[in-house]
């Protein structure tokens, strides 16, 4: 009857996924069968014990020890199948293989980026070896996330000020959808990722090729770190409206602060907003408060961000 159900799940891209969809065609299973049970009792006993006539009498009704036992025991029986087999897959993705390849995953409203052994840096693109354990280190630079990848049968909180972790295995080369499984804010529906799975020799060639380090170029190095940081998730760089401020045209002019007073773009004004962002609010722009990057940029990295904002006329 598994395969009745194969339709309410996307299709499996890990060897950690059988546990879980056994266990989930198992509920459904027992739970159809009671529901058909229970639907045939009920039309059984209502046909049954229907009144015929207007001298029927319903009888005192006493009740049944086997009975009682029967419909409390079955219930408890199968609640502990569920628990000690959802137990055995909770240890088996906590139980991380000795072989696993060590990813940092970095979350923040409202993106993804991954960090791996060489120092290389990918945004929103989740790069992996087929056929290895992959193991995912996780932490949040603001509120609580949620890794989320339905083919790999994978959900793990992400938390602020703490790691958490989760491993699994891709079958296959190929591309998987990441998506951020608690709620977290105005763009929490954008908060989009991918896993792409290579073939081994193909991810050494991918990782060999990575960018390893920041661009000599402070204006290039910028612009990756808005990238990088998700910036342009709230702040975009073409003068389309965002959830905060643009930045094109924005540098060394006068913007209107949420108390009347103006202030001009500069570059003690751009770096106070990365590390204060509280301090000076933008008229209509207070519903949405901006995470502080303080400890997260340093001062190298700041102005290269704002040697790129310099560019955007």
């Amino acid at each position: 009857m598994g395969r009745l159900f194969d339709f309410m799940l996307p299709e499996a891209k890990s060897p950690t996924a059988d546990s879980t969809d056994a266990l989930f065609h198992f509920i459904n299973e027992v739970s159809f069968i009671l529901l058909l049970g229970i639907t045939i009792a009920i039309i059984f006993f209502a046909i049954k014990y229907r009144r015929k006539s207007d001298d029927d009498v319903t009888p005192v009704i006493k009740h049944n020890n086997a009975l009682e036992i029967t419909w409390s025991v079955i219930p408890l029986i199968l609640s502990l199948i569920v628990f000690a087999w959802g137990y055995s897959g909770y240890l088996n993705l906590k139980s991380v293989p000795d072989d696993a390849y060590e990813i940092k995953v970095n979350a923040f409203k409202w993106g993804w980026n991954f960090e791996y052994s060489n120092g290389a840096i990918s945004p929103a693109e989740l790069h992996v070896p087929a056929g290895r354990p992959i193991k995912l280190v996780m932490q949040s630079r603001d509120i609580i996330h949620s890794f989320f990848v339905p083919e790999y049968r994978i959900k793990q909180d992400v938390l602020p000020n703490r790691y958490t972790y989760v491993w699994f295995s891709a079958n296959e080369p190929g591309e998987s959808h990441i998506f951020c499984a608690e709620y977290c804010g105005t763009d929490h529906s954008g908060m989009l990722a991918k896993v792409i799975a290579h073939e081994p020799d193909d991810f050494d060639t991918w990782l060999t090729t990575s960018n390893t380090g920041a661009s000599d170029d402070p204006v290039e190095h910028g612009k990756s770190l808005l990238t990088l940081n998700g910036c342009q998730s709230c702040h975009s760089v073409d003068g389309s409206k965002g959830i905060g401020p643009t930045l094109k045209g924005i540098w060394g002019h006068d913007v209107t602060l949420s108390n009347g007073s103006t202030v001009t773009v500069d570059e003690n004004y751009i770096r106070e907003s990365i590390l204060d962002p509280q301090a000076k609010i933008v008229k209509g722009f207070e519903l949405v408060p901006m995470t502080s990057f303080m400890g997260i940029l340093d001062d190298k990295e700041i102005d290269s961000i704002i040697e790129y904002i310099k560019t955007l006329k």
